[in-house]
C-alpha cells in the first residue's frame, strides 16, 4: 500500500457550479446537543475540484481530501451519487406577484 493515503470522505450536495471546475458543495451532519438533547443540523461548506465539469447544482456526490490545489480547493469529487432532477438546483426559487401584499 505505498502511495496511497487514507484521506477524510463526505457525502454532500453541490450548491453552487458557477466556476469553472470549481464546485461547493454542502455537508450536512446531524448532531445532538449535549445539555439540552435538542436535534441540530450542523452545515459546512467545501470549495471542491470538479476538473470536467461534470456536476451540477443539486447532484449529490462523495469528495474525498487532496493535496492543496489552490487557497481554498482541498477536496475532490470521487464520484457523483445522484443527478439532480430537472429544476432542482441550489437556489431557493420564491414566488412572484402571488398578491400576498397589496
Amino acid at each position: 500500500m505505498k502511495g496511497e493515503k487514507k484521506g477524510a470522505t463526505y457525502v454532500g450536495k453541490v450548491v453552487s457550479d458557477k466556476m469553472n471546475k470549481t464546485r461547493i458543495v454542502e455537508i450536512t451532519r446531524v448532531i445532538r446537543h449535549k445539555l439540552y438533547e435538542k436535534i441540530l443540523r450542523k452545515r459546512r461548506k467545501f470549495a471542491v475540484d470538479d476538473s470536467q465539469n461534470l456536476s451540477a447544482a443539486g447532484d449529490m456526490v462523495m469528495i474525498a481530501e487532496t493535496r492543496p490545489l489552490s487557497r481554498t480547493k482541498y477536496w475532490k469529487i470521487v464520484k457523483i451519487l445522484k443527478k439532480a432532477s430537472s429544476g432542482e438546483g441550489g437556489a431557493i426559487e420564491g414566488k412572484k406577484g402571488s398578491g400576498a401584499n397589496k
